[in-house]
């Protein structure tokens, strides 16, 4: 049954508590983010490349597992649903799931394809080489069968479904969808972080949130940065294939353009010390999907999603956000 929503006199703290009650299902590709880091002072005698000798290596959850990482952050429960190999990867990613106490119950192992690892080679500071192994072939029947399965189950249980879309092959337009017409069906709101391939697909969604990028892109729309009536002309095109009840655009220093029943709202971005962007789309997701489920406005969504995918570019890396500094700077930007 999904979460009741808050009353209009409800405080930051009353929401930031009600995140504790939240159940989020992420369906979508999951993946291990790999990382070399070494020294590289000499090349190689048999090709014009360096050779790094290694200093460290780490695993990290990545794609919609990084989300899930945002969501526990936040307090609530994340549910992944996704398929991943019945290989080394996978069992490196299981790992990694049980190191941060996150549910694996919603993941289909698979021997027809591999868990998608994605490889980073670093030496001085300096991005040497990324190394992919994955495949973005469609599901099988029967892996196909065993998702959606997975799906039906979790969904009794959750309050919001985020799709966390990198173009793997784990959802595809036919499963897209049946999956947000089952939780519509259940009265469950679904908000979206779409790539290329499927943009025009999640027809129904609660929130649509793709980045300036996607958004030219998915449409095949071309306009400039700071463009508004560009831009508030490809919402318009966008509502006219999806009719979502909400479109939440990030505009990278730009800040955030969200438009919804009241009419189309920009907010600026909050002026930070940029270390790295990465992962700013899983932590704005991961807020905007938690106020969707508790029936914030979409002006607060939209300014709470904001400054909390801010606050994570001040971090070097991919990290999730942090809870209570996020309470603590939306306190001080008076967002409710």
């Amino acid at each position: 049954m999904p979460a009741a929503a808050l009353s209009s006199s409800a405080t930051l703290t009353d929401l930031f508590a009600a995140f504790n009650n939240l159940t989020v299902l992420i369906v979508g590709d999951v993946m291990v983010d790999a990382y070399v880091w070494g020294k590289a002072g000499r090349l190689s005698p048999e090709a014009p490349v360096p050779i790094v000798n290694v200093t460290r290596t780490e695993q990290r959850l990545g794609g919609a597992a990084n989300v899930a990482l945002n969501v526990q952050a936040l307090g609530a429960t994340p549910l992944l649903c996704a398929v991943i190999g019945d290989d080394a990867g996978g069992d490196q990613l299981l790992h990694l799931l049980h190191e941060r106490h996150l549910p694996a119950d919603g993941l289909v192992r698979s021997a027809e394809r591999p868990t998608t690892v994605k490889q980073r080679i670093l030496a001085h500071g300096q991005h040497l080489l990324r190394i992919d192994s994955e495949v973005e072939t469609d599901l099988a029947a029967t892996e196909d069968a065993a998702l959606t399965e997975a799906y039906e189950q979790l969904l009794d249980r959750a309050d919001v479904v985020i799709f966390e879309d990198y173009d793997k092959g784990v959802l595809n337009a036919e499963r897209i969808a049946h999956f947000i017409a089952l939780a519509r069906r259940k009265g469950v709101p679904t908000v979206v972080d779409p790539k290329k391939r499927n943009f025009l697909a999640y027809r129904g969604c609660t929130l649509f949130k793709p980045n300036l990028k996607e958004l030219r892109e998915g449409l095949k729309l071309e306009f400039a940065d700071g463009d508004n009536a560009g831009l508030e002309n490809a919402v318009t095109v966008l509502r006219q294939y999806l009719a979502p009840e909400m479109v939440l655009v990030t505009l990278s220093e730009r800040g955030v353009f969200c438009d919804a029943a009241a009419g189309p709202v920009y907010l600026p971005a909050h002026v930070r010390a940029i270390s790295d962007v990465s992962g700013a789309g899983d932590t704005v997701i991961s807020i905007a999907a938690l106020c969707v489920a508790l029936g914030t406005s979409p002006e607060a969504m939209a300014a709470l999603a904001n400054l909390g995918g801010g606050l994570v570019c001040e971090q070097v890396g991919v990290v999730p956000i942090e809870k209570a500094r996020l309470l603590q700077e939306a306190e001080a930007a008076e967002v409710l």
